[in-house]
């Protein structure tokens, strides 16, 4: 239920949301600044298809991972002392990645940032929580920060672009040091610290039984979206499942839970983290497909790839912007759901898409994104005010968890989707060598990289069939979002406006 407050914010919380809005828009570049950067990357690393799977995935998924860890330890230890950690060893952990020598290391790098990362997010998000106590003043904090956030996605593939023409593939991760000198250098000043003071002490069992239950489930997703189901993915999505289960059952033993599943009796606060969770595998996989389209279908350069992405970054801060002030007037549910039909049509552009239409897949995308930044804003809103101020921390770490783990998912279904037709579709000439056939066929950039040693017919064939998987992946996209945008107009209906201080619908029970 939303809290009426009756404190204020004044000029140091403003100013400490300012300071909060500078790792939001760093962990939103990291997110989308390695699509741009993808393709040259490749070419310095050489790195197999799975490889640059993982090199996409292992950020997202050890996020994923410790989110409910790290919002829980913050709880603990201090919110403002975990982000000042947490914000000196993603700057460290970058140093690392922009020097990596090998696609191993960098593997290793992205995923050491995942670990860093899992502290920024909801230690940034549960500080806003105790700085706006009003509820009025936490809508549009928690706006800003969505913006924010979308800020940071909008200039990943722009920034990308322009630091790959100009430096190198690894400049791309120096751009963390920069903002964590200024954030250590303001947090004392501008932020309050907070922890809970009825919380225990971090419940080890419970952290190692977090992982065995999100860790193995995302590693069958991902194998059996690359290879189908064997029995290796089914053993572990079991295994993951049954971590699952007694992860549940020990919180609900504990006094002082890592994670409190009561918080999941609140229809809104669940409704709104799978709508959440379903609009990023979406917008995730589709983001990654767009900016390998316009590479290696439509030949542009990585800085130019970000500047035709730049319609799509507009429509999300408009969204991010403009969605919480329409909610102030129309119940937030139906704003969402209006939003999701709008990125439907996008889906459906990207699925008709041929190899010559990149109007059409910006015009596509950029409807997707519109769609986005509502439920970015919205339905993190919807999450953190959901619980009390005490469990923001859980509620901001559950928030972050399934909006990371569906961008990995997203890029590792849809992206492994794209790969196997394109592998299925995809035939090599006669007369190749069988090491040939097997890059002309593994992938897209795999054929054109060997563009001056088959016929030009050969190379337009690829471009064909990754363009054609594409569209696949969209139309499976677009037909969850369907899905999302019927949960919001039916189990959100309940929620009121933004701002209205009568209490919602009664749920049911």
């Amino acid at each position: 239920m939303p809290e009426t407050a009756t404190r204020l914010a004044g000029t140091r919380e403003w100013a400490g949301l300012g300071l909060l809005g500078l790792p939001t828009v760093l962990l939103g570049l990291d997110v989308t600044v390695l699509y741009l950067v993808l393709p040259t990357m490749a070419e310095a690393l050489d790195p197999s298809a799975t490889q640059t799977l993982w090199i996409m995935d292992a950020y997202g998924f050890l996020v994923a991972g410790f989110l409910i860890t790290m919002g829980t330890l913050g709880d603990r230890i201090g919110r403002r002392r975990l982000l000042v950690v947490g914000m000196a060893a993603f700057a460290a952990v970058s140093v690392f990645a922009a020097f990596a020598p090998s696609a191993e290391l960098l593997i290793l790098a992205r995923a050491l940032l995942g670990v860093a990362g899992a502290t920024l997010m909801p230690s940034t998000l549960s500080l806003i929580s105790n700085m706006f106590a009003d509820v009025r003043q936490r809508a549009v904090a928690i706006g800003v920060w969505a913006t924010m956030f979308a800020l940071g996605m909008a200039l990943g593939p722009v920034v990308g672009g322009a630091v790959v023409d100009t430096f190198w593939w690894g400049a791309a991760f120096l751009l963390a040091v920069p903002i964590a000198v200024v954030v250590l250098a303001g947090a004392r000043t501008l932020l309050p610290e907070y922890a809970d003071p009825q919380a225990g002490r971090l419940d080890l069992a419970s952290v190692a039984l977090s992982l065995a239950a999100i860790l193995p489930v995302i590693y069958a997703i991902k194998h059996a979206a690359a290879y189908g189901l064997d029995l290796g993915t089914l053993i572990l999505a079991a295994l993951g499942t049954v971590a699952g289960v007694i992860f549940v059952r020990r919180q609900r033993g504990l006094a002082s839970p890592l994670l409190d599943v009561r918080l999941f009796t609140s229809r809104t606060f669940s409704v709104a983290l799978a709508v959440l969770l379903i609009g990023l595998v979406g917008v995730g996989g589709t983001m990654y497909l767009v900016t390998q389209y316009l590479q290696l279908v439509e030949g542009m350069t990585p800085f130019e790839a970000g500047l035709w992405m730049g319609p799509s970054a507009l429509a999300m801060l408009a969204a991010a912007i403009g969605a919480p002030l329409i909610a102030r007037r129309v119940r937030p549910g139906v704003v969402m759901a209006v939003t999701l039909g709008l990125s439907v049509i996008g889906y459906a552009l990207l699925a008709t898409a041929g190899t010559r239409d990149a109007v059409m897949v910006v015009a596509g995308f950029t409807l997707v994104y519109l769609g986005l930044g509502a439920l970015a804003a919205l339905g993190t809103d919807m999450v953190v005010g959901a619980v009390p101020a005490a469990k923001s921390g859980s509620a901001a770490a559950m928030s972050e968890t399934v909006q990371e783990l569906g961008i990995a998912v997203g890029v590792a279904v849809l992206g492994s989707l794209t790969t196997a037709l394109y592998a299925a579709r995809m035939s090599a000439p006669d007369d190749v060598s069988p090491e040939v056939e097997g890059r002309l066929t593994g992938s897209l950039s795999g054929a054109l990289s060997l563009a001056d040693q088959v016929p030009a017919q050969v190379v337009r064939e690829a471009r064909l069939m990754f363009t054609s998987g594409v569209n696949t992946a969209s139309a499976v996209a677009g037909a969850a979002i369907v899905v999302a945008a019927v949960l919001c107009l039916t189990a959100l209906r309940h929620v009121r406006p933004l701002g209205d201080t009568r209490h919602d619908e009664a749920e049911p029970g």
